[in-house]
Parts: structure tokens; C-alpha cells; sequence
């Protein structure tokens, strides 16, 4: 099969299109034809290595863990799953990904399509609709009549969280640069602060939830803005939570696991026309280096994603 591997760590030159061996269905597994793989951060930074020493990875290695596509073959034991079935997935990160023409993934992590939606605007979802769901729901615990603030709100999390949270019916204040404020407001959001004009921490005033997907200094700042018993969760660093419960809230570090079971709510909103993944460019698998040079340069509206058939 072709697949974009990478043998060695490092910038966007070491993805490689080539030949490589096409995965069997083991025990458990599917064997899914892949028509569309989702671009994450993550990607690149596991491309440069920086997350070698907490996923285990042996070289050559696929990239690539949002993935839609149909199931081709199914391992022994499997009877949730079918030939022809059009599935979605966050597979799990310590094996082989989606940049491929084929993937093996636990049956476990995999959910039917959402039925309303084409296999590219599917692959936008697993990993950043997963994201924003077990962030704000699974540990932040949003609820309805909780305000809310999400940093990067257009971005690929930070645009499904904005949906997530309406629907749950937060109250939802996001940072956006100016271009996004259309965009983020068509999503739902009840406050727009412009990060390039203003500070947030001098417009928001204890709010229930922050929600990080930008750290660093962001992160560090938004303490300011949470009241006493608020919560910060962060997808990009950990902070103590020793020195989070001397200010009298919570701080969380969130990274994403597989959930069929939430892939299948996410799915039940999508095609009930709660949520929509929006898709800001679509690039074929064989420019796999353009597209991780536009996902590193950040400010991406909505989700990239790479067509594969």
C-alpha cells in the first residue's frame, strides 16, 4: 500500500510517501480502507520526536490517528463490524496511523460515520471532537448555566468545544484573532475577545471553566480569570495542581483517549445538526508535507485533512 512514513525524527522533509506493508486485522481489529485521515498538532510534534519518551514508537512509523473510512477486512471475534461499513475512529496513538491507503484498529475504538456527513468532514472529528468532550465533560464536568472560556475557539479543538458547550448550554466566551470573529460567532459564542487587540484577563471575570488549548503563557494567565472551585483544563501542559488548589481551583491535563462510545454521541449530534466540523482545506496524502507545514505554522480555521481516496 502507499503510506507517509517517517524514518527519522525532524522537520516536514522526513515524510515520506512510499510503498509500505499493508496491516492485517489481528484479533479484535478492522482492517479499515482509509478515504481520509485528519490533521493534528500532535501530528508534527511527534514527527519532531518530542513526544518519544512518552508513547512508545519504533521507526519507520505512519503519522495520523483521526481517521473515516470503510471497513475492509474483520479480525476474529469482531461481530459489531462488517465488510462495508463506513466507520470512524481515534485509534490508538502508540501504533501506526491513518497516513495510509490502510489501517489496522482495535474494533473497540471504532464508530459508525455520521450518516450526514462526507468521509472527509468525518475525519475532522475523532481526535478534536474527542478532545473538547472529555475535557469539558469528562473532567471540567460544564454544565448549563456555567460560563465558560475557550482559548483558540476557531481553532480544530477549539471550534468543537464552542459547540459542545453550547449544546450543554454554557455560556460561551472565545478568544479568536479578528478574521475568526464571523466564524466563531456563526459557532455560537456569546462573548468574542480579540486576542491581538486585547488581554482577556482584563475582560473576563470569574468565569466557571477555562478551557487551554493555546499554554504557555496563556495558560499561566487564565488563572486570573477562573473563581474560587473553577476549573482549568489543559490540552497542551500540565500545571500542579498542588499550587492550583492554593488558588482554590482545579487544574487538569488532558490527553485524548479512544471512546466509541463518545465517537457514537458525537455522531448522534452531527447528524442531528448540533455540530458541524468545519474543514479548512483538503490536501491529497501524497503532499502530506504541505499540509503538516500548515498545521505548524498554527491559526488554522477548523480542521485539516488529507484525502486518501
Amino acid at each position: 500500500m502507499k503510506a507517509v512514513r517517517i524514518h527519522r525524527y525532524g522537520g516536514p522533509e522526513v515524510l515520506q510517501y512510499e510503498e509500505a506493508p499493508r496491516p492485517i486485522a489481528a484479533a479484535g481489529e478492522l482492517l479499515i480502507q482509509v478515504h481520509a485521515a485528519g490533521v493534528n498538532p500532535v501530528d508534527w510534534k511527534i514527527r519532531e520526536g518530542h513526544l518519544k519518551a512518552l508513547l512508545r514508537y519504533r521507526l519507520p512509523l505512519i503519522l495520523g490517528w483521526d481517521v473515516a473510512g470503510v471497513v475492509e477486512e474483520v479480525g476474529a471475534g469482531v461481530t459489531s463490524f462488517t465488510p462495508g461499513d463506513a466507520v470512524y475512529s481515534r485509534p490508538d496513538v502508540n501504533r501506526d496511523g491513518a497516513y495510509a491507503d490502510y489501517i489496522a484498529v482495535k474494533a473497540s475504538e471504532v464508530a459508525r460515520k455520521p450518516a450526514s456527513v462526507d468521509f472527509l468532514q468525518a475525519a475532522a472529528v475523532p481526535l478534536a471532537g474527542l478532545t473538547a468532550w472529555q475535557s469539558l465533560f469528562d473532567v471540567a464536568h460544564l454544565d448549563a448555566g456555567q460560563t465558560v472560556l475557550i482559548h483558540a475557539a476557531a481553532g480544530g479543538v477549539g471550534h468543537f468545544a464552542v459547540q459542545l458547550a453550547k449544546w450543554k448550554g454554557a455560556r460561551v466566551i472565545g478568544t479568536a484573532s479578528g478574521r475568526n470573529a464571523e466564524f466563531v460567532r456563526s459557532l455560537g459564542v456569546d462573548e468574542i475577545i480579540d486576542y491581538t487587540t486585547t488581554k482577556f484577563e482584563d475582560a473576563v471575570r470569574k468565569v466557571d471553566v477555562v478551557f487551554d488549548t493555546v499554554g504557555g503563557d496563556v495558560l499561566r494567565r487564565s488563572f486570573a480569570v477562573l473563581k474560587r472551585g473553577g476549573v482549568l483544563v489543559s490540552i497542551l501542559e500540565p500545571f500542579s495542581r498542588l499550587k492550583a488548589a492554593l488558588r482554590g481551583i482545579r487544574a487538569h491535563f488532558v490527553f485524548v483517549q479512544p471512546n466509541a462510545a463518545q465517537l457514537d454521541e458525537l455522531a448522534r449530534l452531527i447528524d442531528a445538526g448540533v455540530i458541524k466540523p468545519h474543514v479548512e482545506q483538503v490536501v491529497p496524502l501524497a503532499e502530506a508535507r504541505k499540509a503538516h507545514e500548515l498545521i505548524q505554522r498554527g491559526h488554522t480555521r477548523g480542521k485539516l485533512v488529507l484525502q486518501v481516496r
